[in-house]
């Protein structure tokens, strides 16, 4: 039975257990489960709280950049787009969780943990930057002006699960962390920017972002304001592996 359901090697069948001491019990299937479901997977897509890294990026102006244009080549560039972006996630160690319209969401840290996941996430922003740019160069036949995209990153507590229903069904998460991030890519409109990032994901990923604004914003719903840093593009991001580089040493390079 646990080898079908490809259980861990710390999860026992009721039937096994022989306590020696204080033991803490952790329901996989709900109460109104059905027998079936219990061949199912038992790691964390079953559902767990996790504290991860959320990245969301939308595309600025998108709709008025398509109008006029044929639905075919509409598809095109965004498939493109999303191609460049989800290549970019994936490489810095993410998982893209879905595509919203032009806007991405993407998890990071899932296994790996909360710092190495703000480690990625920030690395992940600098990587869909730079591919932007290049995929700009090969679109500059096709549009007047580039694509511009702004970026949202926070990290917190969250669910993460398999959720949906048949072949809708993906791993996700859900909080108020994700509510957070997505609250700060929108702020890259108000901000003009192309990165928001809360200074506590800063913070956890090691980097020194203190050249770059900060500002406090209220969040809906929470008493206490919460600490962002905003950059003009992302690509001014310091490399993994690098030391930690302030806006005025990135102007003069």
């Amino acid at each position: 039975m646990l080898h079908r359901i490809g259980a861990r090697p710390n999860i026992r069948l009721a039937c096994q257990l022989r306590p020696r001491g204080h033991v803490e019990v952790a329901p996989l299937l709900p109460s109104f489960a059905a027998a079936a479901e219990g061949r199912q997977r038992v790691d964390f897509v079953q559902g767990s709280e996790r504290e991860i890294a959320i990245l969301f990026a939308d595309i600025r102006g998108f709709t008025a950049l398509s109008e006029g244009r044929l639905p075919y080549d509409v598809v095109f560039v965004l498939n493109r787009y999303f191609a460049a972006m989800g290549r970019a996630v994936e490489a810095a160690g993410g998982r893209v969780d879905k595509f919203i319209g032009d806007g991405v969401m993407a998890l990071f840290g899932i296994e790996s943990g909360p710092q190495a996941g703000c480690r990625e996430a920030l690395a992940a922003a600098r990587l869909m930057s730079e591919r932007l740019g290049e995929l700009n160069l090969s679109l500059r036949a096709e549009f007047d002006q580039p694509l511009r995209i702004g970026v949202g990153i926070h990290a917190g507590p969250t669910i993460v699960g398999e959720m949906g229903y048949g072949r809708a069904t993906a791993i996700t998460a859900i909080g108020d962390a994700v509510n957070t991030a997505s609250r700060l890519e929108a702020l890259t409109k108000d901000y003009d920017c192309e990165l928001v990032v809360s200074e506590e994901t800063v913070a956890r990923a090691g980097l020194d972002l203190a050249g770059f604004p900060r500002h406090e914003i209220e969040i809906r719903g929470k008493r206490e304001m919460l600490a962002v840093r905003t950059l003009e593009h992302a690509a001014q991001l310091p490399p993994p592996g690098t030391s930690p580089i302030r806006k005025t040493e990135n102007a003069a390079a």
